[in-house]
């Protein structure tokens, strides 16, 4: 049989989990979506985009969003223009998760697709806690308007995670 002490102290310990990573974003480095004429619409996929929430956080919430720019090929004249109004995009659903919450597409079928003139949300994730990740290969689609010239055109699509 143990004897009771003859006085006892408690130390309070404390431990620090680090983040594994922080919040990023992949996209694909280029994309190619073919061959129209004017008073056509160019469509096609633009590759895997992935959210990757390393934070361990209690509440992982995070939101992507796209955007693009004008279509120009030579010196971007009016001719040599695609203006960004013309450029529409649908996210799709996602192709691969991980971890707990809810992951959501800005735009799950082609009926919802959005103009990307301004940013706009393409997917989402609320809920769970820790890490998660999720990957989708979204759609763009370029109108071309009527009195557009010849060429190569070239924009750029920005994706951004907050």
């Amino acid at each position: 049989m143990l004897a009771a002490p003859a006085a006892a102290e408690d130390t309070i310990v404390t431990l620090t989990v680090d983040a594994a990573g922080g919040l990023s974003i992949t996209v694909p480095a280029r994309a190619n979506l073919g061959h129209g004429v004017e008073g056509s619409t160019v469509s096609g996929q633009l590759g895997p985009v992935t959210v990757l929430d390393q934070r361990g956080s209690l509440t992982p919430n995070w939101t992507a969003t796209v955007v693009s720019t004008d279509f120009t090929t030579g010196g971007g004249s009016s001719g040599e223009t695609i203006p960004n109004i013309n450029v529409r995009y649908w996210s799709g659903p996602a192709t691969a998760t991980a971890g707990g919450g809810v992951f959501t597409p800005g735009q799950p079928t082609a009926a919802e697709q959005v103009v990307i003139n301004v940013p706009r949300t393409a997917f989402s994730h609320t809920g769970g806690s820790g890490n998660n990740f999720a990957t989708w290969n979204p759609t763009l689609l370029v109108n071309i308007p009527d009195g557009t010239v010849e060429g190569v055109y070239t924009g750029t699509v920005t994706h951004s995670v907050f």
